[in-house]
């Protein structure tokens, strides 16, 4: 009897639906705000609920101004026209990260210069950062991988000797994550969201700049607005507008803000699920990894994730590839994540010179992202832990 009830569970569980590896979440108000945002008249960039959720991620970073765009990728490439990059002029960026990182930067005609990251954060590593800053370098952007703040401490310590040198943060992963309080940012004189749809706050596609120098707002608006200086036509500080600058067409649609600022209002309730969900992975598979052969993600005691996704390290390229299988096979879609950019073709053509990024190769083989979404939970998520432990012991060397 108890056999036979075995073997209809299992003929069961073979009939689930897969796992996938995200789902986007309607959390709030969304479409009551997009109905209001198409019958406004007005659902081009530049309406009220852009302004709001503008207003909204400013006043969180006390930012002096947050530029509602397109795509994370539009929000870099606006922080590097912000540059003013001349010829010889190069820019550091980690290779551990997705190519917009340097693409936005290469565009505008920086030379690259590719970091390796440290293994605690896979933030970039302030030590070999030094190593590599010149004369030449405008900027550093840094990555706060999976929503965990790079070494801020390590990273201002070595800037500190160039006053000049830029820092912009490419914080596609960590809104309202913080640094020993300070939220993620807040911190670079730049900063870039993302609201893609694999982010915890979605729109569809659609992205922001965050200024944190005062020096910079007035002319990020005549960039953000086609080269013109429309918003302080808008403003009343002026009588007209007209062409003073390059620039392009960077604005929000007021459509997709409407839905970005519903979930932005229901920021307690998405982040309170995504760190249970955090929790619940760190605790089930915690007491197996040592057994197992497998590192849980870190979150350092002086740092607030952003809970973007939970990582694990397996011991190598081929026990990580095996158990990605494995678990697909099972219906649970886990994935691996960034390959080295400095070892991509674009990555060889655009870097002003050859550096040794060993860190970064080493945990790009070896990392795996478990399904992360705001309602994966109950069986489902039960379901995930195990296929990623039976993977793992069936793989186990």
């Amino acid at each position: 009897m108890d056999a036979n009830a075995r073997t209809r569970e299992d003929e069961l569980d073979d009939q689930l639906p897969d796992i996938p590896f995200n789902v986007v979440a309607v959390e709030g108000r969304e479409l009551d705000y997009v109905q209001q945002a198409i019958q406004s008249g007005h659902p081009a960039s530049g309406g009220e609920f852009t302004r709001r959720a503008a207003d909204l991620l400013a006043a969180h970073t006390a930012s002096h101004e947050a530029l509602m765009t397109t795509s994370c990728t539009s929000a870099l490439e606006l922080s590097a026209m912000l540059l003013d990059l001349q010829p010889g002029d190069t820019v550091i960026v980690p290779s551990f990260t997705f190519t917009s990182t340097a693409l936005a930067f290469a565009r505008q005609g920086a030379g690259l210069v590719f970091c390796d990251i440290e293994p605690r954060t896979l933030g970039i590593d302030p030590e070999h950062l030094a190593s590599l800053l010149d004369d030449s370098v405008r900027a550093v952007v840094v990555v706060h991988y999976a929503g965990v703040a790079c070494d801020i401490e390590g990273i201002r310590n070595v800037l500190a000797a160039w006053p000049d040198v830029r820092l912009i943060e490419d914080n596609a992963h960590g809104l309202f994550g913080s640094w020993r309080g300070e939220p993620l940012g807040s911190i670079g004189r730049y900063a870039a969201l993302s609201f893609h749809e694999t982010k915890n706050f979605v729109c569809g596609e659609g992205g922001a700049l965050l200024l944190n120098d005062a020096e910079d707002v007035d002319r990020a608006r005549v960039l953000y607005d086609k080269g013109t200086n429309r918003r302080a036509f808008m403003l009343g500080q002026v009588d007209k507008y007209t062409w003073k600058d390059t620039g392009s067409s960077f604005g929000l649609s007021d459509v997709l803000a409407a839905y970005l600022l519903a979930q932005l209002e229901q920021r307690d309730v998405i982040q309170g699920k995504r760190r249970l969900l955090h929790k619940h992975y760190d605790a089930a598979l915690s007491p197996r990894a040592e057994e197992l052969g497998f590192e849980l993600m870190q979150v350092p005691d002086d740092r607030d994730s952003s809970f973007h996704m939970f990582y694990v390290l397996l011991p190598d390229r081929a026990r990580r590839n095996d158990v990605l299988q494995s678990m697909r096979g099972a219906g649970v879609n886990a994935t691996f994540h960034y390959l080295p950019l400095h070892a991509s073709d674009a990555g060889r053509a655009f870097a002003v010179r050859d550096t040794e990024c060993p860190v970064a190769e080493d945990i790009s083989g070896r990392l795996l992202r478990l399904p992360f979404y705001n309602d994966l939970a109950g069986r489902d998520l039960e379901r995930v832990t195990e296929t990623f432990l039976a993977a793992v012991a069936t793989h186990a060397r």
